[in-house]
């Protein structure tokens, strides 16, 4: 089932209903939004009912995910993608090959898959998903037919959630930390842990911006140790200041209140360079973490 998105669907299957189907797609967009989940959705609607199963099950044979190992994707997985798609599909009407966070490709792969588009072999699709569209080379985009994704309304995660049968409090809860992104309702739903420690984690900031400058000296140094978990947290510090910053533009715009919204911008601004940094290079997670600090 498909949370929101609509436009985005009904673009894909009008194309499907008339045979204009583009060698090539960037699903552009945030990230736990749901583009993945279109991803597949469409490539079941290419194929048929009959190959449903295999889809949902991962094990198709003329359907390929590439995604990145040790943070990145390699030019051997292009290579192993182009070897793989000399030959002809073996059960659907189409080869196709998602490459997921796409602006992982270094960029040996983006050049060895350049030339992939360039010259596509038979009936072949490609499918990039990220959410960072300008990481890729303008040569990359250029060949393919961008969709946009945005987060999806409330309400839509709202009325998916109700069909769960859940408690309203905890569908309450779900849609305030999910921001929307279904992905994150959906992940929410699945593990509770989760949701009490982005509870957990909303009150670690509160005592973060309490704190003295020692005490945010050392926590920077303690994140900076876990790489996977500083994205996390940074994602979480994001949300919080975004909803603080949401609460407070319909203030009026006095002096004190114009400065509190300046200061919020720029450390939201800060917080997503750093994310963006840590996630796509070998930038020194404690000395940014510790500028952070500074202007919390």
């Amino acid at each position: 089932m498909i949370i929101g998105h609509q436009f985005q669907w009904q673009y894909l299957k009008n194309l499907v209903e008339m045979g204009e189907i583009s060698h090539a797609y960037l699903f552009d967009g945030p990230k736990q939004i749901g583009k993945k989940k279109v991803a597949i959705e469409f490539i079941k609607l290419l194929f048929g009912p009959e190959n449903y199963q295999n889809i949902e099950k991962g094990i198709h044979p003329d359907l390929i995910l590439i995604e990145p190992e040790r943070g990145q994707i390699q030019i051997s997985q292009i290579r192993e993608l182009n070897s793989r798609f000399n030959f002809y599909p073996l059960a659907a009407p189409f080869k196709v090959a998602i490459i997921d966070e796409a602006h992982c490709m270094n960029n040996q792969a983006q050049s060895s898959f350049l030339k992939f588009l360039e010259e596509p072999k038979g009936k072949t699709i490609f499918i990039l998903i990220t959410p960072f569209s300008k990481m890729l080379l303008p040569t990359v985009l250029s060949r393919t037919q961008i969709v946009k994704f945005y987060r999806v309304s409330d309400s839509e995660i709202k009325r998916y959630l109700q069909s769960q049968n859940i408690a309203e409090k905890i569908v309450n809860e779900i849609v305030e930390f999910s921001e929307g992104k279904p992905g994150r309702a959906i992940d929410f739903l699945s593990n509770s842990q989760k949701l009490e420690k982005e509870k957990e984690g909303l009150q670690e900031i509160i005592k973060l911006t309490n704190s003295d400058l020692a005490f945010r000296f050392q926590y920077a140094k303690n994140l900076s140790k876990d790489p996977r978990n500083l994205t996390e947290v940074l994602e979480s510090w994001t949300r919080h200041f975004r909803k603080i910053l949401i609460s407070r533009i319909t203030r009026p715009g006095l002096v004190d209140e114009t400065r509190f919204r300046s200061k919020l911008i720029k450390t939201l601004n800060l917080i997503q360079r750093i994310n963006f940094l840590i996630s796509t290079t070998n930038i020194n997670r404690r000395l940014a973490l510790e500028i952070l600090m500074l202007e919390l």
